[in-house]
């Protein structure tokens, strides 16, 4: 799963709103990177921690010489899955049922007979603007081929 998929899979939880969904992602991302990047841990209850390592100085070989070679300390990110991360992914504990999206009633029309009554007014009012733009149309298509003589008479003479 990729980022743009786990945004996708989160935002039926935030009322069907990629954006919104993707600007908790980036909230939750951006929360442990600036942590981490402080020296401090980030422990997830029934998920992991995820903590800033400190690498020594080390000798080491490159595999294509043979020759000792020296690599320099670093700093490395390090996630440490819990316990019951460990036991699902051993299928030693089952999960439960994903949580389900809260569906938010929907307000309804307060007054349907009103809007029956606006939907007959405008469909005549509809029926009138097509003619009149029917009736706009023919006479501009006579226009240009009156023109059109015009510009042949014109280019014989």
């Amino acid at each position: 799963m990729n980022k743009a998929q786990f945004i996708a899979a989160l935002a039926p939880h935030f009322n069907g709103s990629k954006k919104e969904a993707a600007h908790a992602v980036d909230i939750v991302f951006d929360t442990i990177v600036r942590n981490m990047s402080a020296g401090n841990d980030v422990m997830i209850n029934d998920f992991g921690k995820f903590k800033k390592v400190d690498r020594k100085a080390r000798m080491g070989r490159n595999p294509f010489t043979g020759e000792t070679i020296k690599i320099k300390a670093s700093k490395k990110a390090r996630f440490l899955p819990a316990k019951a991360l460990k036991e699902v992914i051993a299928g030693d504990r089952k999960l439960g049922p994903a949580p389900k999206p809260e569906v938010k009633p929907v307000a309804k029309a307060v007054a349907k007979p009103a809007a029956k009554k606006a939907v007959a007014k405008k469909a005549p009012a509809k029926k009138k603007a097509v003619a009149k733009k029917v009736a706009k149309k023919a006479p501009a298509k006579k226009k240009p081929a009156a023109k059109k003589v015009v510009k042949k008479a014109a280019k014989k003479k």
